[in-house]
C-alpha cells in the first residue's frame, strides 16, 4: 500500500504535521454493525469519537463534505440550518467518488479532486488529536483537530447526534 496520497501530499505542502495509521480494511464493514468508521477505529484500537469519517452531502443544490465521528448521525436538519440551506440529503456514491475523486470508503476530506465546502462536528474539536482518512482504504492519518479545521477552511458546527 503507498502511504503517499492526494491528501499526505497536501498536507506535507502546507506543513501540516500528521502520522499515518495502516489497518486491515474491511470492505464488508456493514451498517448494522456500525460501519466502517467503527470497523476502522476498532482496527486500530482507538475510541470512536476520534476517528471521524468523510461524508458528501448536498444542501439544497450545493455540495458538501461532512467530517463527524465515526459512532455518530449526520442530523440533515442541522447541516442544513448551519449551511444556510432548506434541506440536505446524502450525495449518491458514484456522485460522491466523482466529485472527492476517492472511493467511498477511502474519502478524505483533504485534497478533493473538486473542493466543497466542509463542515467539522464541533464536539470533535476538543480532542487532542483525531484520525481522518488519508485518501484510500485503509489508510487514516492522525492530526490536531485545530490544524484538520485551517486546513479545510471548515466550518464548525453542531451537525451529529
Amino acid at each position: 500500500m503507498s502511504m503517499a496520497t492526494r491528501a499526505t501530499r497536501a498536507l506535507d505542502a502546507a506543513g501540516i504535521g500528521y502520522r499515518l495509521h495502516p489497518y486491515d480494511y474491511d470492505a464488508d464493514a456493514s451498517a448494522e454493525a456500525g460501519g466502517k468508521g467503527l470497523q476502522a477505529a476498532a482496527a486500530l484500537g482507538a475510541s470512536p469519537q476520534k476517528v471521524l469519517k468523510t461524508l458528501m452531502a448536498w444542501v439544497d443544490a450545493r455540495a458538501v463534505c461532512v467530517v463527524i465521528p465515526s459512532d455518530r448521525q449526520l442530523l440533515p436538519r442541522a447541516l442544513a440550518a448551519a449551511a444556510g440551506g432548506k434541506a440536505a440529503r446524502m450525495m449518491e456514491i458514484a456522485e460522491a467518488e466523482r466529485r472527492s475523486g476517492y472511493k467511498v470508503g477511502g474519502i478524505s476530506p483533504f485534497a478533493q479532486q473538486r473542493p466543497v465546502p466542509v463542515w467539522l462536528e464541533r464536539d470533535a474539536l476538543g480532542a487532542d488529536s483525531v484520525f481522518v482518512n488519508a485518501g484510500q482504504r485503509g489508510l487514516l492519518l492522525e492530526l490536531a483537530p485545530a490544524d484538520a479545521l485551517r486546513m479545510l477552511q471548515a466550518q464548525a458546527a453542531a451537525i451529529s447526534r
